[in-house]
């Protein structure tokens, strides 16, 4: 096609405020998909996705529409992920687009994460089609939509779109106005060469490495002999085409300015890059695209097969899932407690328990996951500074200048009444409220500097809870801070547990510590001894349980008889445990670790 008459665009808002819906309702109007296989959520293609109603892939498909005009136009349409662990997501598929669609839900406004994704479209420099949703509802308040349009993010009334994607209401006026208002893909006059950029990817069991593209620059068709621009690596293509609704259909070429998929002859996971160029040897670019901002993961946690024989297996799951997630990285490291395992680094909690998720059924892999943390700056008295994400290698406190840790600027939105229990709970999280803003005469954004280790467990849900659902949040890194910080050990008989272990405040340490010796009590077996289990900062235990004793009843043989010969029998039994507790050792199961780290989690 014509690269004049070619349309790319993407579909952007806050969490579940219709973007799939809406891609199911393009998909009818331009009949991309028959009736009878029509289904909500058409381009979600995980039962994980389906299962919480929640996009975590983008979703490139092709249609074509026949425009008012009576030309016929090319539109490739990607659905995007709305939460904000999948910004990466987002920003990547935005770099393949000239234009994207800004939902806003007509019952909520605008929310944080709508905020945010405009932003993300706006420094890319596309074409902004506003559209107000779910007008059907009862509750929808359009007017006052209208109103935070223009109040936040400046853009008029006049341009804005009415739709029910529900019902279809309004879905062909946005096909129109996509015609009218996104330009067709433009070519830079300096790029000299065929060059494509690598948006995504995945791995395919039977066809190695799939590329998800946007041609900058010539075209591509099988046979081609194509170099890639970060390790020079050169293969062949075996094939090109693009996305429909259930699969890919192969092509002759791609043309300029069309996105697609690449399938060279690449086995390989760790071969391919996203945000990388992809160039025909026969007419070589010697200029590399810009890609993407290198996204930095914010959460760490530690992933261990239960099956020590898995760990082969779990590596290269974990090299397949990075080619389809290039926001999760890993590295091998090992724990006496859990044996051979994966230091794993996510964008957030969502982002780590989706890819736990992913590996347990996508790959069938029994996994254990650690306590998530996050990557601490540590000054030593003398030496360089180090960046810690695991408590494991932080240093003697005796030998620390001071630790910093990491923060997060938070953009919070919330109706006006419940500013008080909102500030309440950043100043009982540690944070500071830097500034109010207000939207329109009912709502205001906090913006708030808090610890991201705050924010790791459950301040989503408390900040849900204390707004009755409708608070959200957005936040970006906003560099570190010294505070005070301190390594919290679980010492299990005297010996510390490294998977235990946490670098946490010491105004929440005893809390925390009493927390996990108590869960900890309810978890190990009992021993044939005492077992003391104590949360130490230190040399100083700051909370102490107990793991009662099996106890033998020495005395059932004796029926009768003198005192004394029971006597000797409870002091022969009182030295025995004595012994046993100088030279036993206590073996915490398997299961104790998964219950313990299951419940620290939730």
């Amino acid at each position: 096609m014509d690269k004049n008459y070619i349309r790319n665009f993407s579909i952007v808002a806050h969490i579940d405020h219709g973007k799939s819906t809406l891609a199911d309702r393009f998909l009818e109007a331009t009949n991309a998909i028959d009736k009878r296989d029509i289904q909500a959520q058409v381009l979600d293609s995980m039962d994980l996705e389906r299962e919480r109603g929640i996009t975590i892939k983008s979703h490139p498909v092709r249609m074509t529409y026949k425009a008012s005009d009576g030309k016929v136009y090319e539109f490739n349409l990607i659905d995007t992920p709305g939460h904000v662990d999948f910004t990466y997501e987002v920003s990547r598929s935005l770099a393949a687009c000239e234009g994207a669609l800004l939902l806003v839900d007509a019952a909520q406004g605008i929310q944080a994460q709508t905020v945010a994704n405009a932003k993300l479209a706006m420094k890319q420099k596309l074409v902004i089609i506003p559209v107000i949703n779910k007008i059907d509802l009862p509750s929808a308040n359009i007017d006052l939509c209208y109103q935070q349009l223009e109040e936040v993010l400046a853009i008029p009334r006049e341009e804005v779109i009415l739709t029910s994607a529900k019902d279809g209401t309004g879905v062909i006026e946005i096909l129109e106005t996509v015609v009218k208002r996104v330009p067709p893909p433009m070519t830079s006059s300096d790029i000299k060469g065929t060059n494509a950029l690598i948006f995504d990817s995945q791995y395919n069991a039977y066809r190695g490495v799939v590329n998800y593209v946007k041609v900058e620059k010539g075209f591509l068709k099988r046979g081609h002999k194509i170099r890639l621009f970060s390790n020079d690596l050169e293969s062949d293509i075996k094939e090109v085409g693009y996305f429909k609704p259930g699969g890919m259909v192969p092509l002759e070429e791609l043309t300029e300015g069309s996105v697609g998929y690449v399938i060279p002859n690449i086995k390989s996971p760790a071969d391919t890059k996203i945000g990388d160029t992809i160039t025909r040897i026969d007419d070589l670019s010697l200029r590399q695209l810009p890609g993407f901002k290198e996204i930095k993961p914010l959460v760490f946690s530690g992933i261990y097969p239960i099956d020590t024989a898995d760990y082969e297996q779990l590596k290269f799951s974990m090299a397949k899932l990075q080619l389809n997630d290039s926001a999760f990285i890993y590295q091998a490291e090992s724990c006496v407690a859990l044996g051979f395992g994966f230091r794993c680094g996510f964008l957030g909690l969502l982002h780590m328990e989706i890819i736990q998720e992913r590996l347990r059924r996508e790959y069938d892999m029994d996994i254990i996951a650690t306590y998530p943390s996050v990557v601490y700056r540590v000054f030593p008295k003398s030496g360089d500074m180090m960046l810690i994400d695991n408590p494991i290698h932080l240093p003697d406190p005796t030998l620390i200048e001071r630790i910093e840790e990491p923060l997060i600027k938070a953009s919070i939105m919330i109706p006006n009444i419940y500013i008080g229990e909102v500030m309440n709970l950043v100043m009982h999280k540690r944070g500071e409220c830097q500034c109010t803003e207000s939207v329109d005469g009912n709502h205001v954004i906090i913006t708030a500097i808090l610890p991201l280790h705050e924010i790791l467990i459950d301040f989503h849900d408390k900040l849900k809870s204390c707004t009755k659902g409708y608070g959200s949040m957005d936040y970006e890194e906003s560099g570190y801070r010294a505070d005070d910080m301190v390594k919290l050990d679980i010492l299990v008989h005297g010996e510390p547990v490294d998977a235990f272990s946490s670098i946490v405040h010491r105004s929440f340490a005893e809390y925390r510590g009493r927390q996990i010796a108590e869960k900890l009590k309810d978890v190990i077996p009992p021993q044939m001894f005492q077992v003391p289990i104590q949360a130490a900062i230190g040399g100083k235990v700051i909370a102490r349980e107990t793991v009662r004793q099996l106890r033998k009843n020495v005395l059932a043989k004796c029926y009768g008889g003198d005192i004394t010969r029971k006597r000797k029998l409870l002091e022969k039994q009182k030295e025995g445990k004595k012994k046993m507790k100088q030279v036993g050792k206590v073996n915490i199961p398997q299961e104790a670790f998964v219950e313990i780290l299951k419940s620290d989690t939730n």
